[in-house]
């Protein structure tokens, strides 16, 4: 019964959905792909595999994209002849999707019909299925569990607003749970609100936060200088890189970096809007405040330097830990506005102090941790984030040593992968 209300609600729909997804299309300037988001593979596509039976790993974003590959590296070492099949829901995360050469093939996730999950599944035929973070979708999970494919959730987690909801459709959820074959969370809360919404509890385990296996190192001297002269940044000239804003903290930021400059210190703003489609946007906010700028996609055609008080735009996907990487400090968005934060792990990794806002209900372990070991700081609206930069900024020893922190962080919490990888070889022997 919850399955057929569930596909006459989808059925009900699919008008909507083929609307949001075309005006998607043609406002990004990008194919619709509705071939694949209904199942349909290509032939010369299904040809790279091999005829083999692939692993089946679904991230819906970049965010997921990029936590998954600690695992993708890991499976594809310790079997080397098996094929990856990566899945992406947004045209970003199939960006990042198609530079990682884990992925022998990338494809976007079918809507949930069953006509289509089951044609997608039929042409591919997965030995295992990884479904990365909070991926829950019925008519895949059912499909996959008919068809003897186990699913397995990966870094699951649980955020604390999708909590509640699923705590009142606790029925419906935990029949659909009961689809996936094991659950891998990121924490002991996280496992606890899974099965509280209904996974069969012998079924759940924590295995920590991939995002801590990022393999991920800051650049030698010499590779910084390079990666500084290919963005045409000066060498002596300090970067602050304000990374996956949302509408409300590129106002910041820029309101932030104007004051730095008026009290006379010296650095350059990289700008990168989690949405790439908001780049016409920031641009005209950054006109509004006389700061010049040029967009990442137009740096080839750029030979001078930047200068103190100019801007880097940054208007394309799968870049942002090069740009951290150069950065002496970062500000990481989504988290000024109420949207949950973003990877704070990320310029951790790379040794750069970090600044964040208030929301951080999505990434709460990794800001709490990040907070407590000193690899950060957190700021409450821009004014704050303006004083922390700028004392920050008069204080190099201090911004080396919450580098430090932060890397050392990553260091102690990370294991993930091995975690994980004990659990998909146990699901692969089975399934031999």
């Amino acid at each position: 019964m919850i399955h057929l209300v569930y596909d006459i609600a989808l059925w009900l729909a699919l008008p909507l959905v083929l609307a949001y997804h075309f005006f998607r299309s043609v406002r990004r300037n990008r194919p619709a792909a509705f071939a694949e988001r209904f199942g349909a593979i290509a032939p010369g596509d299904l040809a790279l595999l091999g005829g083999q039976r692939p692993i089946l790993v679904h991230a819906v974003s970049v965010g997921e994209t990029i936590a998954v590959r600690p695992l993708l590296k890991a499976l594809k070492e310790r079997f080397p002849d098996s094929k990856i099949v990566l899945s992406n829901g947004t045209e970003t995360g199939r960006s990042i999707a198609r530079t990682l050469p884990e992925a022998d093939l990338c494809i976007y996730f079918p809507f949930d019909y069953r006509f289509a999950v089951r044609r997608l599944l039929g042409r591919i035929r997965p030995s295992l299925i990884l479904v990365v973070e909070t991926e829950i979708w019925p008519n895949f999970l059912r499909s996959a569990r008919e068809m003897g494919v186990p699913a397995v959730l990966v870094n699951g987690r649980i955020s604390d607003r999708s909590f509640g909801r699923y705590l009142c459709l606790r029925r419906f959820f935990a029949v659909i749970l009961g689809d996936f074959a094991r659950f891998c969370m990121q924490t002991e809360e996280d496992a606890r609100r899974i099965v509280a919404i209904g996974a069969p509890p012998d079924r759940v385990e924590v295995a920590r936060n991939l995002k801590y296996d990022l393999a991920v190192a800051p650049s030698s001297a010499a590779g910084k200088a390079e990666l500084r002269n290919g963005f045409r940044i000066p060498p002596d000239v300090p970067v602050f890189t304000a990374g996956s804003t949302h509408q409300g903290e590129e106002e910041a930021a820029i309101s932030a970096y104007r004051l730095l400059l008026a009290r006379g210190l010296e650095l350059l703003l990289v700008l990168a809007p989690r949405h790439p489609e908001r780049v016409p946007q920031v641009a005209e906010l950054l006109r509004r405040a006389g700061i010049p700028f040029t967009l990442r996609s137009q740096l080839a055609g750029r030979t001078a330097l930047f200068r103190p008080g100019e801007a880097l735009l940054v208007d394309t996907v799968g870049e942002l830990l090069r740009f951290y990487d150069v950065s002496e400090l970062v500000f990481v968005g989504g988290s000024l506005v109420p949207t949950g934060g973003h990877n704070v792990l990320e310029p951790a990794s790379l040794r750069v102090p970090v600044l964040f806002g208030p929301h951080m209900s999505n990434f709460r372990e990794a800001a709490a941790l990040i907070l407590s070991c000193g690899g950060g700081l957190q700021v409450r609206d821009g004014a704050e984030l303006a004083a922390a930069l700028e004392e920050l900024l008069k204080d190099e020893t201090r911004r080396h040593a919450m580098g430090a922190s932060g890397a050392r962080l990553m260091e102690e919490n990370s294991g993930s992968t091995a975690l994980h990888l004990q659990v998909v070889e146990k699901l692969l022997a089975a399934g031999r």
